[in-house]
């Protein structure tokens, strides 16, 4: 069961969600220009990434 509270309250992700917000918006929002919205798409899978190593390390570590 994920604890909400604990999530919610974690830098990472809010990070994570600033990340996917800024890459979304420069993907869809940002004319018609491919290239911009590529970039957008892999800043966005880039921040899901980085969310789930930093969260593996995180709980590799607490489970030590």
């Amino acid at each position: 069961m994920i604890d909400w509270k604990t999530k919610l309250a974690s830098r990472k992700f809010w990070a994570l969600a600033a990340g996917v917000a800024t890459s979304l918006l420069v993907a869809f929002g940002a004319g018609d220009d491919t290239v911009t919205r590529v970039v957008g798409v892999i800043g966005a899978v880039g921040s899901c990434v980085g969310y789930m190593l930093a969260e593996a390390h995180v709980d590799g570590k607490r489970a030590e």
